[in-house]
């Protein structure tokens, strides 16, 4: 079962269907899993639970992925208290050596990256690159430690208005990913140099910005990945404008069926974030009858019943958010 579910949360098929059964390991791999795949709610009743696991590494490791799942929806501040709760659940001595990270030196990597990924969405850059500093100084944290700090450093450069400082290290990030043929975290990679690539503002990089997004669409469509298609095809919306308008659709359509499948206090965050396109928050009923023709809305909401935190029923609205995952 358990590597069944790393193949689905950090190998090839990121679109299997999972179930929570098993160990708390299995239920905090299914539940970045079902992240990866926008189904918010369901992984919010798996990760609540495992909070107050008495593994250590695992209740931090669940209380980093709820955070970045909450962020993913523009909610930074409530994701930086979960990603400080995951650094302050986590003793000094460290017995790591796992292959994906899933050690404590893996979740304190995901911790400090989460942190600096809040910071960075407030826009406090300083304090961003500080905890970036920290968590380089941890050393070989793995794979998939490695490529989420390229990624937050490239968009801490984004966000200074540094492009070219950015690129190296969104190539970076994607050449282990593509090492680790981890396909979740290559589209994520790809997403992250398109976006690179767009902001240096040559012919030739927005070219190749346009293909990557392009390329991102298509498999995070076939894997059902979900978070990374509203991104993208906002991005293609700049990238490509005379097919903006079907980007934007496609954009909504995807979000639509992300936020049915949230858990309430992600929808909240959502509707109250400035992270969220204000041009994509439409009525339900009129999302329906603009995106009828897209396959994402005839997926079915999650049904989960673990208690008032979680849902199964979606919003009355249909939002963007941003993402960042483990």
């Amino acid at each position: 079962m358990t590597e069944e579910l790393r193949r689905a949360a950090f190998g090839d098929r990121p679109d299997i269907h999972v179930t929570a059964t098993g160990t708390a390991k299995d239920q905090w791999l299914t539940a970045v899993v079902l992240g990866g795949q926008g189904r918010y709610a369901a992984a919010s009743a798996l990760l609540t639970a495992l909070l107050t696991d008495p593994d250590p590494v695992l209740a931090s490791l669940a209380a980093s992925t709820l955070g970045s799942h909450r962020r993913q929806v523009g909610g930074h501040d409530a994701a930086r208290r979960l990603d400080a709760a995951a650094l302050a659940r986590l003793p000094a001595a460290a017995t790591d050596g796992d292959r994906d990270g899933v050690d404590l030196l893996g979740a304190r990597s995901d911790a400090l990256l989460g942190l600096a990924a809040d910071a960075l969405g407030v826009g406090r850059l300083t304090a961003a690159r500080r905890l970036i500093s920290a968590a380089d100084a941890l050393g070989d944290v793995g794979w998939r430690g490695q490529v989420r700090l390229r990624w937050v450093r490239a968009e801490v450069e984004l966000a200074s208005g540094h492009p070219d400082a950015a690129l190296p290290h969104a190539e970076a990030a994607l050449r282990r990913a593509r090492a680790a043929e981890a396909a979740r975290h290559v589209a994520k990679s790809e997403m992250v140099l398109s976006a690179t690539l767009a902001a240096c503002g040559g012919v030739t990089e927005r070219e190749r910005a346009r293909d990557l997004a392009e390329g991102v669409v298509d498999r995070a469509i076939e894997f059902g990945l979900l978070p990374l298609v509203w991104p993208c095809s906002l991005l293609l919306a700049d990238l490509d404008p005379l097919g903006a308008d079907g980007h934007r659709r496609r954009a909504a359509g995807a979000l639509h069926c992300v936020l049915r499948r949230s858990d309430p206090i992600a929808r909240r965050l959502a509707a109250s974030s400035p992270w969220v396109p204000n041009t994509l928050v439409v009525p339900l009923e009129a999302a329906q009858a603009g995106i009828r023709a897209n396959s994402f809305t005839e997926l079915p909401p999650d049904r989960v019943k673990v208690g008032p935190q979680a849902s199964d029923r979606g919003g009355g609205t249909s939002l963007g958010c941003r993402k960042e995952s483990p």
